[in-house]
């Protein structure tokens, strides 16, 4: 293990936090929040001494960076962005203990959206906007963003790649360009002119530009916090339909958008992710606008209800207009399997992925072909192009850990004493990204009622499935963290 290397970036990274937190501080001084600016101050210089002293650990530090060193620096990366990153909550006190703050803060970067809070809109201004804007940092990838910036490049595109490749959700990362750097530059361009012109459509509809800021950044990064009690129910229909149309757009895998850009559209329309996200979204919307019919006055707020929760959970973002909760067992059954199907790769939703359970159905009807003809060579193609074995055996690999991971989250978070369902949908949401669950963790619901053991395992579970299991696995085996 290259520890000083692994140093020098985390330095990068907690510089970047600490200057991400100077727009919360300044809106904190703006409204006068003492609390608050006592909070953000008092953090803003312990993550400067930290990274200080990592540079100073980092000196001299060896180029060499391989597969091993990239999964360890970005599982330890996330989690001392949410070491640090809580800090606000729990040295101004609106979040008094120290776990539910982490909690909170880890939720936000993983663009998870479960709250332990219970009073949101009581909470001061400056750490509303912290808390929305850890979702639009979290939503591409802090490192993601540093590699844009070029402070992580170090010369080697090895580096870059094994970084990337690291935190970027789906079952395989590659480049848009041949620079990684530009790549990742590309990612967050494209990221940005998306968000402005979500704030832009929302400001449209009257809102006040902080509200319009705060849910943008929830929507982009699909994470769901919230800066009302009702979440999204507040707001007109209007907003509510800008948030749906959105939260799609930042579902879909953002390498279309690229394509797009230099004029292949024939080649967007081609992809097959992009077919069954969209496929799967439309069938489900019209499922439950069908078994929900009935349960509000007309059929345009049936069918905007459906599509906004659709839209919400498919991308794993977990706003909520309505109590949805209280629907029919069909229509929660649907919302279940979204909250497993998730987004598209490569887009900021969370989720198994579109595109790795396109895999999955491919390789299952390969092993039925391969039954009946053992003769024949099949291979499994996606847009025409052939799957390596080895990005198969990775899905095999996931999907091991995945179930794994579940079974023994929800056998803890049951010692809690909850219902079933509650634990299943907590531990679900969680590992998911979705935010909201059912009954105890609904949409009118939180998370706080759970202990400090379930909400430590809930954590894990946040950032393992934001960062597809492997980088906070890796955490735990001897050989991760031997010297060369």
């Amino acid at each position: 293990m290259n520890y000083k290397i692994m140093g020098k970036f985390l330095s990068r990274i907690m510089f970047v936090e600490a200057v991400f937190m100077l727009p919360a501080l300044l809106i904190s001084i703006y409204c006068g929040e003492e609390a608050s600016i006592f909070g953000f101050s008092c953090s803003i210089l312990l993550i400067l001494l930290v990274a200080v002293l990592l540079g100073l650990f980092s000196k001299g530090s060896a180029r060499s960076f391989f597969a091993k060193e990239g999964l360890v620096c970005v599982g330890v990366s996330w989690i001392m962005m949410g070491l640090m990153g809580c800090l606000p909550f729990w040295i101004s006190r609106e979040i008094p203990f120290f776990i539910d703050a982490l909690f909170e803060t880890v939720s936000g970067f993983t663009t998870t959206g479960s709250s332990i809070l219970t009073e949101i809109e009581s909470m001061s201004k400056g750490l509303l906007y912290w808390r929305s804007f850890t979702h639009w940092l979290g939503g591409m990838g802090v490192l993601v963003f540093v590699l844009a910036l070029g402070m992580g490049s170090d010369g080697k595109s090895g580096f870059t790649m094994h970084l990337l490749r690291a935190e970027s959700p789906g079952p395989s990362v590659g480049k848009l360009v041949p620079k990684m750097r530009s790549t990742a530059t590309i990612l967050y361009a494209i990221y940005m002119a998306l968000t402005i012109l979500n704030i832009l459509f929302l400001l449209l509809g009257g809102i006040p530009v902080f509200d319009a800021v705060c849910t943008a950044f929830g929507t982009a990064g699909t994470g769901g916090f919230g800066i009302k009690n009702d979440s999204i129910a507040g707001y007109s229909p209007y907003v509510q339909n800008v948030c749906t149309v959105f939260m799609m757009l930042f579902g879909v895998n953002f390498s279309c958008y690229y394509l797009l850009l230099i004029r292949q559209v024939k080649n967007v329309f081609r992809d097959e992710e992009l077919r069954f996200y969209l496929g799967t979204a439309l069938v489900s919307t019209l499922l439950i606008t069908w078994n929900v019919s009935g349960m509000y006055d007309s059929f345009s707020e049936t069918l905007r209800h459906a599509a906004f929760q659709v839209a919400s959970i498919m991308t794993t973002t977990g706003f909520a207009t309505t109590d949805f909760d209280l629907w029919p067992s069909f229509s929660k059954g649907i919302l279940l399997v979204l909250m497993l199907i998730g987004a598209s790769a490569g887009s900021t939703g969370g989720g198994i992925k579109c595109g790795r359970l396109l895999l999955i159905i491919k390789s299952i009807r390969r092993n039925v072909g391969k039954v009946m003809n053992p003769q024949k060579v099949q291979v499994v193609k996606v847009n025409g192009e052939m799957v390596s074995e080895k990005v198969l055996d990775n899905i095999g690999g996931y999907l091991a850990a995945y179930v794994m991971i579940t079974v023994v989250s929800f056998l803890l978070v049951s010692l809690d004493g909850f219902s079933v369902t509650t634990n299943i949908s907590a531990v679900v949401a969680c590992f998911n990204n979705i935010g909201p669950g059912f009954e105890a963790v609904g949409p009118t619901a939180n998370f706080s009622g759970f202990g400090p053991l379930s909400k430590l395992v809930l954590i894990m579970d946040m950032l393992a499935g934001r960062l597809e299991i492997f980088p906070i696995l890796i955490l735990f085996s001897k050989n991760a963290w031997r010297s060369r």
